[in-house]
């Protein structure tokens, strides 16, 4: 496979497969002297792994994330207080699969010579023949997107040390649209949301907070730890502290399944995605990323546009449209309409809209950057549908017996928001060289 990298400056390669032994994400570009964290990095894989809620897969992958490489062992001089802090060499995290049953292997044996239509599997056949990682559709499966966010996990903290955050919503879902929302309040929802989740997922708790993995240990320990959590799933799970909606509401200001800021809009978005998948179907949504703290002329012109790059969140499993800013709707807009009108105020540009999504010519404007992601229904339904027998060619029809989202939307946004991440530090890390060589 030759398209698993990407980046210039912040590079990243992504390995494994769904049934693997596990995922891979091996990032250069990190510079020295940061305390980087599997509890940290972890904050954010909770929010995209699977069995979290109604809405998503019943799949139980805890998604629990070792750093391998590219920090300190030890302090590199006695006091120097620098173990574990990154040291410029490529970081690796290994993401293991501890949730792989022979029952769920045998699911996908059983099916594997029908293709799931809408999914990869014909296309992943066709190009790799009968040795193609079917189980579990290997790297076409979402489960390769937990590198992504841990790689974007990084991206974010770097970013944030240079005054930029990063963060997405569900603007729409099964139909239900929130409206427009302001963006610090927004940020500030997003926020409590994660911390929610982060209070009360029963693996942050019992593996971080309790201390049971901790940075100080070496691979092999933390591995040993695996191995047991590996048989204690379940036990684990059901530890999650128990609060109801209303509570989570009261205490968080959030809504308890979806991050969506309008928690009215959340709440009929749940109810129209069950409506839905109780008749054993699916449905889409749209994830809207907003980036702040951006200084204007970030990017390149013509095959690096900061937008171009951005649109490149195609290739995030299920996303079947990108825009920014206003993107298709300046089909009905006139020029006039369309152009960010701007004056300067106190010795600084303002302008009067934000229609190009905080980019123009392909470089940030120092606006906002706003990118929206438009999801496809999860093609895993529990319907029949036509499809054939792969190596016959036999017409047949499939309804899917193995694990599945109701709606993968919920698992989408934080791996949008983390792909923009590396995408805005890639830019970032050239920009500043830029600014540096022109400043002489």
């Amino acid at each position: 496979m030759l398209g698993c990298h990407i980046g210039r400056m912040f590079q990243v390669t992504v390995a494994g497969g769904s049934y693997q032994e596990g995922l891979t994400a091996v990032i250069q570009g990190v510079p020295p002297g940061m305390l980087i964290t599997e509890r940290q990095i972890y904050g954010d894989l909770l929010l995209r792994k699977p069995g979290a809620d109604e809405l998503s897969s019943p799949r139980k992958e805890p998604d629990l994330p070792v750093i391998y490489s590219g920090v300190n062992a030890a302090d590199t001089i006695e006091g120097a207080a620098n173990r574990n802090h990154t040291n410029g060499t490529p970081l690796a995290i290994l993401i293991p699969n501890l949730d792989r049953h022979f029952i769920h292997v045998k699911q996908y044996q059983d099916t594997n010579r029908t293709p799931r239509p809408g999914h990869a599997s014909y296309a992943s056949f066709a190009k790799y023949g009968p040795d193609d990682d079917a189980i579990g559709a290997g790297l076409f499966s979402g489960r390769y997107t937990c590198t992504i966010v841990a790689a974007g996990c990084v991206a974010k903290k770097v970013l944030k040390r240079c005054g930029i955050e990063v963060f997405s919503y569900i603007k729409e879902l099964a139909g239900v649209e929130c409206g427009d929302i302001d963006h610090a309040k927004a940020f500030d929802y997003t926020n409590a949301y994660k911390k929610m989740r982060c209070d009360l997922d029963p693996f942050y708790q019992e593996i971080y907070v309790k201390n049971r993995i901790t940075s100080e240990m070496r691979f092999l320990e933390k591995m040993r730890i695996l191995a047991e959590i590996e048989q204690e799933i379940e036990p684990i799970r059901q530890k999650a502290p128990e609060m109801t909606p209303d509570a989570i509401s009261d205490k968080y200001g959030v809504h308890h399944i979806v991050n969506c800021p309008d928690i009215d809009a959340a709440g009929q978005m749940v109810d129209a995605a069950n409506k839905i998948s109780a008749t054993g179907d699916s449905c889409g949504g749209v994830v809207q990323v907003v980036v702040t703290g951006v200084p204007a002329g970030l990017g390149e012109p013509v095959f690096y546009k900061l937008d171009g790059e951005l649109g490149k969140m195609l290739g995030i499993g299920a996303v079947k449209g990108v825009e920014v800013g206003a993107g298709f709707a300046v089909r009905n807009m006139t020029g006039f309409e369309c152009n960010d009108q701007m004056h300067a105020e106190d010795g600084k540009v303002v302008f009067d809209s934000n229609n190009a999504g905080g980019i123009t010519g392909g470089l940030a404007t120092g606006q906002p950057i706003i990118v929206r992601l438009t999801i496809k229904p999860t093609p895993t339904i529990d319907k029949p549908q036509h499809t054939i027998d792969k190596y016959t060619l036999e017409n047949k029809d499939l309804a899917a017996i193995t694990r599945r989202d109701p709606t993968i939307v919920g698992r989408i946004w934080p791996v949008a928001e983390n792909y923009t991440a590396m995408v805005i530090l890639d830019h970032l890390i050239a920009h500043y060289g830029y600014e540096e060589l022109k400043n002489g």
